[in-house]
């Protein structure tokens, strides 16, 4: 055989050779850091978030409550429950979202030796926003619909503080030998959380204002910065028409001119109040993964549909 193919042949022999080890190697390395990597699970996608800022590539994250779900009808598939199955640490919203109010007791017979973390330890709870609903029938009286207990705590960046502390410290109780790590991971954190806070207070002012929303998800963002928070939906129930027609000359007494809706409850409402004011409807979602960035688009809409008293 030619010397010159004969050393050609050896060398891509070689080179074939190595490559193949380098790909062994590197399968075997990518094995090796998905076993290292702690599993645990989270209700819905902004805590995804608060776990990743704080431990990184360090764990594995089962979210429960999956894009586009919602948190009051969404069951849990057999797949996540075997995730589950070898979870560390459940870190539950724990404000009373219904998901887990349902859920939490099955969830932890599947991992009976899994960390339960109470993510709103330490956060005063809110009773579920009430907007007083006309009687149906001629006659009745009309009063409040009383809601119960508002589970939607993390809107609100100073609350979401509060929830990444808990999850911290659930994190090191589980993984105490990144402790520093994690510690370090969430100030950082904190300190974007901060600045988050202090950009909604610069872009919504001081003036306050009201807002008009199909369902009552934003009580504790309008808490925090001042804002009066109009409802269409109570307790799972669309309007009667009398209280259509109290909303609608509610939006237009207030000059407000955009509904926000999100994608997991009907817009038909909504869009029928819009098409009476003149106004449009606007999707929100606080159920985005992307956190801080999803408060800083939810911030901006707010800003456009928020009337002045």
């Amino acid at each position: 055989m030619n010397k010159n193919i004969k050393f050609t042949l050896t060398l891509f022999t070689l080179l074939i050779a190595v490559f193949i080890s380098g790909c062994i190697d590197q399968t075997e390395e990518n094995t090796s850091h998905q076993d290292e990597s702690i599993v645990v699970a989270i209700s819905i996608l902004p805590q995804q978030e608060f776990v990743e800022k704080i431990a990184g590539d360090r764990v594995s994250i089962v979210v429960l409550i999956p894009p586009g779900a919602s948190p009051a009808t969404h069951e849990p598939t057999s797949g996540q429950l075997r995730d589950v199955a070898d979870a560390k640490a459940y870190f539950t919203v724990g404000s009373g979202l219904p998901f887990e109010n349902v859920w939490l007791e099955k969830i932890e017979a599947v991992n009976e030796d899994m960390l339960i973390v109470d993510c709103s330890e330490g956060i005063t709870i809110m009773e579920m926003h009430e907007e007083e609903h006309e009687a149906e029938e001629d006659g009745e009286e009309g009063g409040h619909d009383h809601g119960g207990v508002d589970p939607h705590i993390w809107t609100s960046p100073l609350n979401a503080k509060i929830m990444v502390e808990n999850t911290y410290l659930g994190l090191i109780e589980i993984d105490p030998d990144n402790s520093e790590l994690y510690l370090q991971n969430k100030e950082a954190y904190l300190k974007e959380l901060d600045e988050a806070d202090a950009r909604i207070r610069g872009i919504l002012g001081e003036e306050g204002g009201s807002f008009m929303t199909y369902h009552p998800s934003w009580s504790y963002f309008a808490t925090e910065y001042g804002l009066d928070m109009i409802t269409i939906e109570e307790e799972g129930k669309e309007p009667s028409p009398k209280d259509m027609q109290r909303l609608i000359d509610e939006a237009e007494e207030k000059n407000i001119n955009v509904i926000f809706v999100q994608a997991q409850f009907s817009t038909q409402s909504a869009e029928a109040i819009a098409s009476a004011i003149g106004g449009e409807v606007v999707t929100v979602d606080p159920l985005a993964k992307d956190y801080i960035h999803n408060l800083d688009t939810i911030t901006e809409a707010f800003s456009q549909g928020i009337t002045k008293e």
